[in-house]
C-alpha cells in the first residue's frame, strides 16, 4: 500500500505564490519518478511538471519558468513552487508517483488540493 498525501493549496491572488507538498509513505523501495497533474473544471487533468529520481525534470510549456518542482529521495517528498500564479492556473492539483511493482511500476495518486488564483 502507498498513499500520497499534498498539502499546501489554497487561495491566492495572481502575481503570488504557493508552494505544494506531496509525501509518500507505505510500501516504497524506490520512486521512478514523482510529479504534479492538474485538473481544471471541464477540462482534462494535465502534467504540470514531473521529476525522476535522478533529478530530470520536465514541465509543461504554461508553468515554464514560474513553476519549480524538487525532490527529497530521503524524504519521497515532492515540492512544487508555483510563482506568478495566474487565474488561469486555477485548478485542482494532484501528486502522483510512478513506483517499481513484480510486475513493471504503478502509478498512485494523491486525493487532490485546490488551488485558486483570483484575479
Amino acid at each position: 500500500q502507498v498513499q500520497l498525501v499534498e498539502s499546501g493549496g489554497g487561495l491566492v491572488q495572481a502575481g503570488g505564490s504557493l508552494r505544494l507538498s506531496c509525501a509518500a509513505s507505505g510500501s516504497i523501495v524506490n520512486i521512478i519518478s514523482m510529479g504534479w497533474y492538474r485538473q481544471a473544471p471541464g477540462k482534462e487533468r494535465e502534467l504540470v511538471a514531473q521529476i525522476t529520481s535522478g533529478g530530470r525534470t520536465n514541465y509543461a510549456d504554461s508553468v515554464k519558468g514560474r513553476f519549480t518542482i524538487s525532490g527529497d529521495n530521503a524524504k519521497n517528498t515532492v515540492y512544487l513552487q508555483m510563482n506568478s500564479l495566474k487565474a488561469e492556473d486555477t485548478a485542482v492539483y494532484y501528486c502522483n508517483a510512478l513506483i517499481p511493482t513484480m510486475y513493471g511500476a504503478s502509478n498512485y495518486w494523491g486525493q487532490g488540493t485546490q488551488v485558486t488564483v483570483s484575479s
